[in-house]
């Protein structure tokens, strides 16, 4: 049997998501809780791998087990065995072709980047936080230049594992809510740093160092020496994986992506 789970979890804490000795990652977590309640070693294969101190508000994934136990066993019996910062929004079972990275279609990225001259206080590690003024049209300017399918060497991480760079981004929106801008990306796949290796472009482009015409450089030259310095993970947030509609997998489209206390209106 196959089951298939959506999780969201707040990543400070841990290690990230991969597993790791000393069991300090989220994926150990939901392992050691859904053991537990399956009373039988359970291994959990993911949509995608979230870097230490990155979030996520609809992570998927999913696992096989011979243990029959009803659906609301695998949220309501597993979210008692999880740690309170992370928790099982729900459950389905489904055809053991199904799979938790290869099936998906797209994966969505917020960002959520604090943009004032005093650090945060009550929101830390929930949104990134830049001092100085960015201006937002230069940055949207820039993001675009990043819309369709690319070689993204100049911004994945050195450790990437990936056997290609190339990866296509559908989506690259940036709104300013006061003084918190959240960049909204959507892509087929992402590389290692991606998503926070572009925001740190976005804002070296957005507080003058560079015209946006730089990120077309950077497309270009492959080189991520030459790129800005990764963004801080803090506020990265994995909002969505889709999947095509025969797998008729719950909608949550309608749940707030973004929880309200983070606006600052």
């Amino acid at each position: 049997m196959r089951i298939v789970l959506v999780l969201e979890y707040d990543g400070s804490r841990y290690c990230g998501w991969q597993s790791q000795p000393g069991s300090c990652a989220i994926q150990d977590a939901l392992e050691i809780a859904l053991s537990l309640i399956a009373q039988e070693k359970i291994r959990v294969t993911t949509a995608g791998r979230t870097d230490a101190g990155v979030h996520a508000l609809y992570q998927v994934v999913h696992f096989d087990t011979e243990s029959k136990r009803p659906i609301n066993a695998w949220i309501r019996g597993v979210n008692a065995k999880l740690p309170n910062d992370i928790a099982i929004r729900w459950a389905i079972e489904v055809l053991p072709d199904f799979h938790a990275r290869y099936s998906a279609l797209e994966r969505r990225y917020l960002y959520l980047l604090l943009n004032q001259p005093t650090r945060p206080g009550l929101q830390v590690g929930k949104v990134g936080w830049f001092h100085q003024a960015l201006t937002l049209e230069k940055m949207q300017i820039a993001g675009n230049l990043l819309l369709g399918e690319h070689d993204f060497s100049s911004f994945r991480a050195a450790e990437c594992q990936a056997k290609s760079p190339i990866r296509t981004i559908t989506h690259l929106q940036i709104q300013r809510y006061g003084n918190l801008i959240i960049f909204d990306l959507r892509a087929n796949a992402f590389l290692q740093h991606m998503v926070r290796n572009i925001i740190g472009n976005l804002v070296y482009i957005g507080k003058g160092k560079y015209p946006p015409e730089w990120m077309q450089d950077l497309l270009q030259g492959g080189n991520r020496m030459l790129a800005a310095p990764t963004f801080s993970p803090a506020g990265l947030y994995l909002a969505k994986v889709s999947y095509p509609n025969q797998w008729a997998l719950p909608d949550f489209s309608v749940m707030p992506l973004v929880p309200e206390i983070l606006y600052n209106q």
